[in-house]
């Protein structure tokens, strides 16, 4: 009895290892965006603040601007656009 449980051990344990090393495996294969370094990004986002239970603030750096978004649940709006550079104090109200 002590028998058959240790070899379904032994045959058990590595066959589960290796299941869920393949599996790592392949989400890294599928997901290429996941890995550090892999490509540049045209979209950054350059900081973020939870307003309340669903909503959140963001900036969102694109195209050499900064972007200003209110996110929730089914919804991101654009609040304001400005300058990328460091310093750019100025803020235009987008609509």
């Amino acid at each position: 009895m002590m028998t058959a449980y240790i070899l379904k051990l032994l045959l058990m344990v590595p066959l589960v290892g290796g299941l869920a090393y393949g599996a790592l495996w392949m989400w890294r294969k599928v997901q290429p965006g996941m890995a550090i370094g892999q490509r540049a990004r045209m979209v950054k986002i350059v900081d973020a603040v939870p307003m309340g239970a669903i909503g959140r603030l963001a900036v969102v750096e694109f195209s050499g601007k900064h972007l200003l978004v209110a996110i929730s649940r089914g919804r991101i709006e654009l609040i304001a656009e400005g300058a990328a550079a460091p310093g750019a104090a100025e803020v235009s109200h987008g609509g």
